[in-house]
């Protein structure tokens, strides 16, 4: 698992490349909630590529989703894989806050960097 980050359009943006080992989902979490915390109140949009794609990684959005939200830093993300889309659909529909989901990482770039400008 490799994960990336940069600031495009004054959001946050986490790219996570790779299925995360047994051990990983904590370590991922911890990294993601780092960066969410150290650049707060800046939107965050998290890219998956496609060998992102396991429940682990899909769970640790969920739970950085969880932790935005109740922080009020808003959070996207963005998968090209529609399965992968449907999983984060699933496993954020218990959530009080509406998790957006986006096939393309621009737009979910430029969503974000809207929303954040209102």
């Amino acid at each position: 698992m490799v994960l990336s980050h940069v600031l495009e359009q004054g959001v946050l943006v986490i790219e996570v490349h790779g299925e995360i080992r047994v051990d990983g989902g904590a370590t991922l979490l911890a990294k993601i909630s780092d960066l969410i915390h150290a650049y707060k109140p800046t939107p965050v949009v998290i890219i998956l590529d496609d060998s992102a794609a396991g429940r682990k990684v899909i769970s640790v959005v969920v739970h950085a989703h969880r932790m935005c939200s109740s922080i009020g830093v808003l959070m996207s993300v963005s998968s090209h894989s529609a399965p992968v889309r449907r999983q984060l659909e699933a496993s954020a529909e218990t959530d009080t806050m509406h998790l957006v989901i986006h096939a393309r990482a621009d737009t979910a770039i430029s969503s974000a960097a809207c929303a954040a400008a209102v």
